[in-house]
């Protein structure tokens, strides 16, 4: 079945003309041939009317005609136009010289005198002859007497003429029948305009630059547009109530288990270490699915539900920024060299949730330093995070992303940040690779589409601050719990690369 209305379009006007051209050749064809015709028995009877006016009878009663007919083709032998006079009361036969000698076989039937018959009949050379005959009486020595005058003429003349208007008008009705499917493409362009409107603008809602429909539409559209409008209205609206919702259950059920796992650290203080354990354990499973759904509930759907597209330097200097004034971050050596400028189709705080966990993740176990890199090149956009810290073994790179895992529990953490740095990869289709690095460390290589804007450069060092003593370290960790305790209380995200984390 075909799918374009365009072709079908075509094919539909291709029939159409092709079937009206073909029936308004064939009608031009037979107006020609019975034109022709028409003239042809015209120059027949006027003929039979010249014969017939110049019969005269000798004196012996024989009919003659003084003056033959002037028409050269009359004269010549077998030249296509004849006639003959037959008197049946005498017996005799006139007729002309083109018949040479060849009598033409007049049917014998009863005719009205006066009355022209016509019909056709074999002429002398085989072909087929339009023949026009009359009865007349004419007025002999005698006494009146009956004659039989017969003119033909050969309907090749008619054949001819009808090839040669087939042969003259052909070019026309193809070149009639271009102009009228181009001018059906055009009236399918010009009409379909407005649709590609429509298009262009669904293209422009999915790049998210634009919410609804706009612009002059013709009144047969409008219906349409004003459905699709009111269609992305509701589904702008489901989609914020399912956040909204999804949200709000999220930090409904942190606050519970802060209490809970609260509880269970006095259980332990009185000794009930066994329960307080277990406690503990379950309020830290249901903190990691809680803190995941709500990091999820934060996600786009697809990619085309984007907010706004995202400047990759602005989204890496925010969460350094952040980090660097984090008790682990303050005492590390940053390396950024990233372009300024740079423009990726991801939404914002997507981008920063998926660096910032990575960053985040390099942050907790490097040793002296981290590095972040990114390039642009025809073929997309590249961001590395690497660090120097101990890395991963091979057989544990594959189970990093995996939900809940975490392959060190004596640094703090979830186990959900690079589960979620999968389901943003996975909604923009950005590779993700982790591996080793060459010397130490883990090294995060992101591949994204390519930018839309040219690239600047911009490159920036930040040295580590000078050595902190233990106590201050300490001070800044108990603070840093203190204000996890505060957002929790709060409904605020935990989240330490954000800015709300300065």
């Amino acid at each position: 079945m075909i799918q374009s209305i365009r072709t079908r379009f075509v094919l539909v006007s291709l029939l159409s003309v092709t079937a009206a051209l073909s029936l308004a050749a064939f009608v031009f064809v037979e107006l020609f041939t019975r034109s022709i015709e028409h003239r042809l028995d015209q120059e027949l009877t006027d003929h039979l009317n010249n014969i017939a006016g110049q019969i005269e009878f000798a004196p012996n009663a024989t009919v003659r005609l003084p003056d033959r007919p002037t028409d050269i083709r009359f004269s010549t032998p077998y030249g296509g136009l004849y006639w003959q006079m037959t008197d049946d009361k005498r017996g005799t036969q006139l007729r002309s010289s083109s018949l040479w000698d060849y009598t033409l076989s007049l049917p014998d039937d009863p005719q009205e005198t006066g009355t022209v018959h016509r019909y056709d009949l074999l002429g002398p050379d085989g072909e087929t002859l339009l023949v026009q005959e009359r009865k007349i009486i004419a007025k002999a020595p005698d006494g009146e007497r009956p004659l039989r005058l017969a003119v033909a003429i050969d309907t090749a003349t008619v054949t001819e003429a009808r090839q040669a208007f087939v042969a003259d008008i052909m070019p026309y009705l193809l070149a009639l029948a271009a102009f009228l499917v181009a001018a059906s493409l055009a009236q399918l362009t010009f009409g379909l305009k407005p649709l590609s409107a429509i298009g262009d603008g669904l293209e422009r809602i999915r790049a998210r630059k634009a919410t609804r429909l706009t612009g002059p539409l013709p009144g047969e559209l409008k219906p349409m547009v004003d459905a699709m409008n009111r269609l992305l209205d509701d589904q702008d609206a489901l989609i914020a109530r399912a956040r909204a919702r999804s949200s709000d259950l999220a930090h409904g059920l942190k606050t519970p288990l802060t209490v809970l796992a609260n509880d269970a650290e006095t259980l332990k203080e009185r000794g009930e270490t066994e329960i307080g354990a277990e406690l503990a354990h379950l309020a830290g499973v249901m903190r990691n699915h809680v803190d995941r759904e709500l990091a999820r509930s934060r996600i786009a759907a697809t990619a085309s539900l984007r907010s706004a597209d995202a400047d990759l330097g602005t989204c890496v200097a925010m969460i350094v920024r952040t980090l660097k004034r984090t008790p682990d971050g303050e005492r590390l050596a940053w390396t950024i060299d990233v372009p300024d400028a740079l423009n990726l189709s991801v939404d914002p705080s997507d981008l920063q949730e998926l660096i910032g966990n990575i960053t985040e993740n390099a942050v907790k176990w490097a040793r002296s330093r981290i590095d972040i890199q990114a390039s642009a090149s025809p073929a997309g956009v590249t961001l590395i995070v690497a660090d120097d810290g101990p890395g991963v073994g091979e057989a544990d790179l594959k189970r990093m992303t995996e939900r809940g895992v975490r392959l060190d529990t004596r640094i703090a953490g979830t186990g959900i940040g690079l589960s979620i740095v999968s389901d943003i990869a996975e909604v923009y289709g950005i590779d993700v690779k982790i591996e080793n690095g060459d010397i130490s460390g883990l090294r995060v290589t992101l591949r994204f589409a390519p930018p839309a804007d040219p690239v600047k450069r911009l490159k920036w060092e930040a040295n580590p601050p000078p050595g902190r003593e233990a106590s201050a370290t300490s001070f800044l960790s108990q603070c840093k719990r203190n204000l996890d305790f505060c957002r929790e209380q709060a409904h605020l995200q935990v989240s330490f690369y954000l800015p709300a984390a300065a």
